[in-house]
């Protein structure tokens, strides 16, 4: 009986420690005060698509659920802010908020969620209408998902795999939420300007498996990676071929921002479908030797990249059957599908300021 009675009081104590809680749980009204210091940062644990139904503004996503939520979370999140960790109803949230205060983290945790928090009459936002989406058909039939992300970041999902072009985590007042994404099986950086090479970004989109392209110059600056130089093609898988076409600028007083030789464009071609992806360029002559392009991103934004007129150059000299202005920041680009449609190119304007 001694020794039974010695063991309830073993598991009680055991169940009390494991009831503790390292962190505050704070109602909707503390939580929403709590999130207007600059010294919290406001972290949403559910899946992708919960997040892009509507999420509290200028959260971060991380699916608690991922087997690489820690990992992620070191990434993203600075051990010297408070972290305000919520999801849909405050289980997830509380996994969450276990995790990030054994690694050191302080945290407060919305008792109820965001059901709670939309019961309050609180606000939220949604990404649904922020990552655009385009699909194509490949010559088997596949599917090729291209997400627009922001000026010359952008998704493609195909066949299972993940790549990404170019991703920059932040832009302007612009956040891309890459730790909500799955990692990427390849990731091309076209060169290192800071809207094209984004370390953490690169960091968060990383896995075991990651394969990353790029030129000489970024290889250098990351310690790694996959150097492909004009000229070079590359077989990824039996059907993914990836080929490294040049860019640069040519107008007196701008050979600087890209000179002739150091950057890459990449042509994907992905089952048969070919992607062109020109990276920062002027019309350069080396376009008149691209052909059978499918889907072509032309950039536009003078004085890095071309004018609308050249932009029209372009695209009449790689004739691609749908055309992507990308890459143009505060460029009007609203008359570029009227200047082609005479040309048989079908012209679409995303969200790629």
């Amino acid at each position: 009986m001694k020794h039974l009675f010695t063991s309830l009081l073993a598991l009680l104590g055991l169940a009390t420690a494991c009831g503790q809680q390292n962190f505050e749980n704070a109602d909707v009204n503390t939580f929403a005060e709590r999130t207007t210091d600059s010294n919290v940062v406001l972290l949403d644990v559910r899946t992708e698509n919960e997040f892009n139904e509507g999420h509290i503004a200028n959260a971060l996503n991380i699916d608690v659920k991922q087997n690489i939520f820690l990992e992620k979370a070191k990434v993203s999140l600075p051990t010297d802010k408070t972290i305000a960790v919520y999801c849909r109803s405050g289980v997830r949230s509380v996994l969450a908020a276990n995790k990030l205060t054994k690694e050191g983290y302080t945290v407060v945790n919305l008792k109820g969620g965001i059901l709670a928090w939309k019961e309050a009459g609180k606000p939220v936002e949604t990404e649904t209408d922020t990552y655009e989406t385009d699909t194509f058909t490949t010559k088997s039939g596949k599917n090729v998902t291209i997400h627009t992300l922001v000026h010359a970041s952008m998704r493609i999902e195909y066949d299972g795999k993940e790549i990404q072009i170019d991703p920059v985590m932040k832009l302007g007042d612009k956040t891309i939420a890459y730790a909500s994404m799955p990692q990427a099986d390849y990731i091309f950086v076209t060169h290192e300007h800071f809207d094209h090479l984004d370390t953490a970004a690169i960091k968060q989109l990383t896995g075991d498996n990651t394969k990353l392209i790029t030129n000489q110059t970024c290889a250098e600056t990351l310690g790694y990676g996959q150097v492909m130089a004009n000229g070079d093609t590359l077989l990824l898988a039996d059907d993914i071929l990836v080929e490294a076409v040049p860019a640069y600028n040519t107008s007196e007083g701008h050979t600087q921002f890209h000179p002739k030789g150091r950057d890459n464009g990449f042509i994907l071609t992905l089952d048969g479908l070919r992607i062109y992806i020109a990276g920062d360029t002027e019309d350069i002559p080396e376009m008149a030797d691209i052909k059978d392009i499918d889907i072509a991103f032309l950039p536009c934004n003078q004085p890095y990249t071309m004018t609308v007129e050249q932009l029209v150059n372009a695209a009449r000299m790689v004739k691609p059957k749908v055309l992507f202005p990308y890459h143009y920041g505060q460029t009007d680009v609203s008359g570029i599908p009227a200047m082609l449609e005479n040309d048989g190119i079908e012209v679409r304007i995303r969200h790629y300021e």
